[in-house]
């Protein structure tokens, strides 16, 4: 991870803090994970434009914090474990999973579902390499499951990948060479910026609106950068919430028709908007690229998620570059979400999963200010608007001490020096709602008190 370098720093303030404060963002939304190694001290510092003082206290600053360990004559790495001097973290609001109901039954089921594997006669194929892109069986059940976003779709098109992280790494690949730039909305998933970091891929932010990325700001952005590829979350948008009214859809498609744009679709939480607008993929099946992924409407553990290619894609290259990066789905992963969808489990799991989400965000408008939050009302997160005496990284750094994970917004901008006032909330990682309306009380109590008064929250 020598490569890594800060997306933004604000302005104002202390460089080596706010160089501090990127790697604990980073170490918080994923970008950053334990043992990996950060740039030589002279390298970040001529990466940022900075004298090498600056780089050294701010690697200062971030060991203090327990975020970093310096080993003599190799570097400093992301600390494997959390310094126990910090403040443990009880109610974890910065992942973005899917709650658990009682209702979906996941233990129950999973448990019948892998006693049933073990009585297969053909058991031992599953214990096997499978054939990337995944075996005709289960590329029919990914496109059942499919057909109630993207009605008649053909089985030809659908490939079975190990997760929607890897199968967007695979297409970025083999889509965009080092040097190309990517379009995308100005704050978005943070996998994202992760698999454009390390494949030398540049990113050009375009304006968007409450319905999304803006139809006019897209030709315009496209046309100067002569940039051919958009990636978009058009349904529950991550971490902004916006879901894409079909007229947007319609424009979007007209101005990548006009262009000649490819569009690379993450789907991940459109099965959970019940009903939803229709796909990009169903609008314009000649030019996208959609991925549909059972992490957040079933079970992140599946690491299950279906590619839809474009019609008339090279299906055999897309295959080797998923091969590549991920060699096949895991088989036993695979079988179990072939089993469910074909038995109507899956259906039922994510229903009840689209009930518990509906009223944990409930909870969240009821607790937290009123105003302060937009969100799907089956989403598993909101969108939290600070009031002006926050910063997303000061309110997240004081929610951490009260024990309260939340993302700051600055882990997900794509544009350098974005306003400092959102946050990330997750809803779905509580285990129960009582714990998750202890956690958005303290911080509502947070975001009214502020700064000064934030040791007398309870």
């Amino acid at each position: 991870m020598a490569d890594w370098v800060p997306p933004t720093l604000p302005p104002g303030g202390a460089l080596y803090r706010a160089i501090a404060d990127a790697i604990a963002i980073d170490i918080a939304s994923g970008a950053l994970t334990p043992g990996m190694r950060l740039p030589p001290h002279r390298k970040l510092a001529d990466a940022l434009g900075v004298d090498l003082t600056t780089v050294t206290r701010a690697y200062a600053d971030a060991r203090a914090r327990g975020l970093v360990e310096a080993v003599v004559g190799r570097g400093t790495y992301v600390a494997d474990a959390v310094n126990p001097q910090r403040t443990k973290v009880e109610l974890d609001l910065s992942m973005n999973l899917p709650p658990q109901p009682a209702s979906a039954n996941l233990a129950l089921r999973l448990g019948r579902a892998m006693a049933g594997l073990t009585r297969r006669p053909d058991l031992s194929s599953l214990l096997n390499y499978q054939p990337s892109g995944g075996g005709d069986g289960d590329r029919r059940a990914g496109a059942k499951w499919l057909s109630a976003r993207i009605p008649d779709l053909d089985v030809g098109r659908v490939l079975v990948t190990g997760g929607a992280q890897a199968c967007l790494s695979a297409l970025l690949t083999m889509l965009g060479g080092w040097g190309t730039d990517v379009m995308t909305d100005p704050f978005t998933y943070t996998g994202f910026r992760m698999a454009t970091q390390l494949r030398g891929l540049y990113v050009t932010p375009v304006q968007t609106d409450s319905m999304g990325i803006v139809p006019e700001a897209l030709s315009a952005v496209a046309r100067s950068a002569e940039s051919k590829i958009v990636y978009l979350i058009p349904t529950i948008h991550n971490p902004t919430c916006t879901t894409m009214p079909l007229e947007r859809r319609q424009a979007i498609v007209k101005v990548a028709r006009d262009l000649n744009l490819t569009l690379i679709e993450d789907d991940a939480y459109g099965m959970l908007a019940d009903p939803g607008p229709p796909p990009l993929a169903a609008l314009a099946p000649e030019r996208v690229w959609h991925i549909s992924s059972l992490s957040k409407c079933l079970t992140p553990g599946l690491r299950v998620a279906y590619l839809v290619a474009p019609t008339g894609a090279d299906i055999p290259a897309v295959r080797a570059h998923l091969r590549a990066t991920a060699q096949m789905a895991p088989p036993l992963s695979v079988a179990v979400a072939t089993g469910w969808i074909e038995d109507g489990t899956a259906q039922e799991i994510l229903a009840a999963i689209r009930q518990e989400a509906e009223e944990r965000q409930a909870i969240a408008r009821r607790e937290l200010p009123i105003g302060s939050m937009v969100a799907h009302p089956q989403g598993h997160h909101a969108w939290v608007t600070l009031p002006p005496y926050w910063t997303d990284r000061a309110f997240a750094e004081a929610a951490r001490k009260m024990g309260a994970a939340v993302i700051p917004g600055a882990a997900f901008a794509m544009a350098p020096e974005p306003p400092p006032k959102y946050v990330r909330v997750g809803l779905g990682a509580a285990p129960d709602q009582q714990t998750l309306t202890v956690a958005l009380r303290r911080l509502a109590a947070l975001m009214r008190n502020g700064p000064v008064a934030e040791e007398e929250v309870v």
